[in-house]
């Protein structure tokens, strides 16, 4: 485990500062004066750039291997931020954050792949649990940061640079040798449909909903009247709640039909939409802790979408199958931005979860039309919590999958 702790501290690098670009753009966006579908579209050009690193990746790292491609991904993440305050205007920061997605898909597809090349059976619990743990750390901790960065300010924009730049160091220093450059899953999107058009549907909704929540909460936090520091509670409220939830949804996902799971957790992602609504003039705790119960209910609809998908693939599909998870998650993130500023623009701060509840909406009345079709699934796949950071993160997860899947028979 000590052997990884290179790895996890260039993960906890990258995700401070890839998770705090976001809602600092979306608050310095607002102060110099951009529109609210301006904001919306700097959200959805990270997405844009996430899915070309998730594609481009594997094979750079075929190129030219894994040190130089780490390298030159966090280099162009730097770069992305460090041109914000040098060009103000939307459509210049639009290319810097498809600068930054670039990097951080890159980036994380790199590490993923040096993880993999060193898990045994007998680590890949440990290793993955901590890698769990390092990577939603990092990320509320990257929401807090934002208390105390100055929107719009050169000093904001260079700490992330810095802090980007840094996640070079753990692997550059590293006496770890690079592994065997793993071959590139080919994008197979039709392969998810085929297998579970709920699964494929689910993802799209947890993209849609966390994509819009977490690029354009930062709006919806001002237009309610939270102060910055206050915004970044918020945040931090939605991703503790997400990974508080995980553990109790594992469990009930592998015990009952993981459709009526998913069904059940779109119902209480409305029932928040809902309540949080309704609580955004009954102060800040109230709104707090209804972000808690937002996060909770929508974060681990990718996961168990995901183990559902995973219950009907044979083993060879496993890797594809995650890819093609990936690319309808980065879809769904893409377009929510975007089209959530845009509904705030004409219909004021609540449109944003009354998007977030349709689309959950959707996804019920989608599940329910599957389960007419087809019935439960027998011998099932353990309920992974999977990260949504690169195509290859199926080759993590695989052995375990195929382990549990063996014992159920």
């Amino acid at each position: 485990m000590i052997s990884f702790a290179a790895l996890f501290l260039s993960v906890v690098l990258l995700q401070l500062s890839s998770g705090g670009v976001g809602p600092l753009d979306a608050l310095s966006g607002l102060a110099l004066g951009f529109t609210t579908a301006e904001v919306g579209l700097l959200g959805s050009a990270h997405f844009l750039g996430f899915f070309i690193g998730c594609w481009w990746a594997p094979r750079l790292m075929g190129t030219v291997g894994h040190s130089r491609a780490f390298a030159a991904f966090t280099a162009t993440g730097a770069m992305g931020l460090l041109a914000h305050m040098m060009v103000v205007d939307p459509l210049a920061w639009a290319v810097m954050r498809v600068a930054t997605g670039l990097c951080v898909a890159g980036s994380y597809t790199v590490i993923e792949a040096w993880l993999n090349a060193r898990l045994t059976n007998e680590t890949r619990g440990r290793a993955m649990g901590s890698y769990r743990i390092a990577d939603m750390g990092a990320a509320l901790a990257a929401q807090l940061l934002i208390g105390v960065l100055p929107p719009a300010a050169y000093l904001s924009y260079n700490l992330l640079a810095l802090i980007c730049i840094a996640a070079l160091l753990p692997l550059t220093l590293s006496t770890l040798r690079p592994p065997e450059t793993p071959t590139a899953p080919r994008l197979r999107p039709r392969l998810a449909i085929t297998r579970s058009p709920l699964a494929a549907v689910g993802v799209v909704v947890a993209g849609l909903s966390g994509g819009a929540f977490r690029m354009i909460g930062p709006v919806y936090g001002q237009e309610v009247g939270l102060r910055t520091d206050q915004i970044a509670l918020f945040l931090a409220a939605f991703v503790g709640g997400g990974a508080l939830a995980q553990y109790p949804v594992g469990w009930l996902a592998d015990r009952f039909d993981r459709r009526r799971v998913l069904i059940g957790l779109s119902v209480a992602a409305m029932a928040t939409c809902g309540i949080t609504v309704a609580l955004s003039g009954a102060g800040t705790t109230a709104v707090f802790v209804s972000a808690v119960l937002f996060g909770a209910a929508s974060y681990p609809v990718y996961s168990v979408s995901a183990a559902h998908a995973h219950d009907w693939a044979e083993s060879h599909e496993r890797v594809e199958l995650s890819a093609a998870l990936m690319f309808f998650f980065a879809v769904g993130a893409t377009i929510s931005p975007l089209l959530a500023s845009g509904l705030i623009d004409r219909y004021g701060p609540d449109a944003l979860f009354a998007l977030i509840a349709a689309s959950h909406a959707g996804l019920v009345i989608f599940g329910i039309a599957r389960m007419w079709v087809r019935p439960a699934k027998g011998p099932r796949t353990r309920y992974v919590w999977t990260p949504r950071t690169s195509f290859i993160i199926g080759r993590l997860t695989k052995p375990s999958r195929e382990a549990d899947r063996s014992d159920s028979r």
